[in-house]
């Protein structure tokens, strides 16, 4: 007989929400964790991140203040107190995630490694576990590039930079996706020095119109961007270290922060012994998290890479991934993950958020497709603050159903969930272009934007004609 109905490996942000889940619908659930429970999110990537940023932002303000009458001396930072305030964020958060806290619901909570010896059975700790269902959520580990010299040279990831002393004199970040985007102007705004080195395009995979305002707001605080370069070789050098660029240009820094992307936690799973196969990418599934080669498995997280989709690591995506996984393994009903209205932010200042397709996207896929751009600038809650900078566009098709939205711009992340909500349900356009707002809000650039859509119908001369017509009625 099995010794649990479903065993997960991994107390990160989706075997938690699966083990919840389960256990609440009265399945014997077993949970595996070898490290700290929350797993990346809570101990070392969204968490302290925002904690960092925020405390960064403050002194931002601060800066800023004296232009508008509040005369206060210019912020010192008191580095203790910022990891103060990072630790106790994630210390605040932690009973959420805790192993008290779901044992009380009923989880089996076993704290070792834990190795697939069968297709139905796993080596926790050296515990023989036989399992009716498995679902992994080893999560992802930062990707070390192959430069010559990083075995030589100190350096961070985004698993250690939370780990900091004191504040670096001069940051090297390589890498210009989120992760280094983030720290970069964290740690600029906190006093450090900051070049980031990117080999192709900082925020790639964005809508280049929105990726400008960013990179011009990035430059403006000090950041040094070195964009379309490698590092050729790193070496030791007095008081840091010394990176060679393959422009033949070299950089003295510090500190070297490697954020070149995130690989899937596949080693040491034992995968072969259960039938399946990992990669950097992950282990390949179908639309409803099964894995392709055991039907007792199913994947989550950012282990996972469903059939044509790819793999997605965001804290949100986990959550939905348990909500699919739910549906498919415990109620064995039909499910099928869909990514068209994801949303993903990156919190910089300004914000930068996707949601659904970008331009290049929508064409590749749609064809005929309608771009509705609205300056922030013209945002009135923006300019009363003084703000207003930004972008908004909205994808649609050329009926008017919303595809995607790209927005740069301050809390531009906070009309993420409007947006994918739009785009989730199908929702026309007019629906947006229609809604009653708070003013003064952010939101409002979306909905005029979306206004932009009926205009020219409303101005057209059958339109014209007909209201001509209507004024003569009593």
């Amino acid at each position: 007989m099995p010794d649990t109905d479903i065993a997960i490996i991994g107390a990160g942000a989706a075997g938690l929400s699966v083990a919840a889940i389960a256990a609440s619908l009265g399945f014997r659930t077993t949970l595996i964790e070898r490290g700290a429970m929350g797993g990346d999110c809570l101990n070392t990537g969204c968490v302290p991140s925002k904690a960092l940023l925020a405390v960064a932002h403050l002194a931002a303000e601060a800066r800023r203040a004296p232009r508008y009458g509040v005369v206060v001396p210019p912020p010192e930072i008191d580095w203790a107190l910022v990891q103060a305030h990072v630790r106790s964020a994630i210390a605040k958060i932690a009973p959420h995630d805790s192993e008290e806290r779901f044992r009380a619901m009923g989880v089996e909570v076993l704290r070792a490694t834990g190795r697939f010896t069968g297709r139905d059975s796993l080596d926790v700790g050296g515990r023989r576990l036989v399992f009716r269902r498995a679902v992994i959520a080893a999560g992802s580990h930062a990707v070390l590039p192959p430069i010559p010299g990083l075995g030589l040279v100190p350096f961070l990831t985004h698993e250690t930079i939370f780990d900091l002393l004191t504040c670096p004199q001069h940051l090297l970040v390589l890498g210009g996706g989120p992760i280094g985007l983030e720290m970069a102007l964290a740690h600029r705004r906190l006093g450090a020095r900051v070049t980031l080195v990117e080999q192709a395009q900082i925020a790639s995979r964005e809508d280049p119109e929105c990726v400008d305002v960013l990179r011009a707001a990035l430059a403006a605080e000090g950041v040094e961007l070195r964009e379309g370069l490698g590092v050729a070789e790193l070496a030791p050098a007095p008081g840091g270290l010394l990176a060679r660029l393959t422009d033949g240009t070299t950089i003295k820094a510090s500190h070297l922060l490697v954020a070149a992307g995130r690989a899937a936690r596949v080693d040491g799973l034992g995968l072969e012994a259960a039938g399946l196969v990992g990669s950097a990418r992950g282990i390949a599934t179908n639309r409803a998290l099964r894995a392709r080669g055991n039907r007792r498995i199913w994947v989550a997280g950012d282990i996972a890479d469903p059939e044509g989709l790819g793999p997605r690591a965001f804290t949100h995506v986990a959550s939905q991934h348990a909500g699919i996984i739910a549906r498919s393994m415990l109620f064995r009903l039909p499910a099928k993950l869909d990514y068209a209205a994801l949303p993903r932010v990156t919190y910089t200042d300004p914000e930068l958020a996707q949601i659904g397709l970008t331009e290049v996207e929508a064409r590749a896929t749609h064809g005929a497709i309608q771009v509705l751009r609205r300056s922030l600038g013209e945002n009135d809650r923006l300019v009363a603050e003084d703000r207003a900078e930004g972008l908004i566009k909205l994808i649609t098709t050329p009926r008017g159903r919303l595809l995607g939205a790209s927005v740069v711009g301050p809390r531009a992340g906070d009309m993420a969930g409007m947006l994918a909500l739009m785009i989730g349900r199908r929702l026309p356009l007019s629906a947006l272009a229609g809604a009653v707002l708070p003013y003064p809000t952010l939101q409002e650039a979306a909905k005029r934007a979306a206004g932009d859509f009926y205009a020219p119908k409303l101005a057209s001369p059958m339109v014209r004609r007909l209201l001509g017509w209507l004024k003569y009625l009593p």
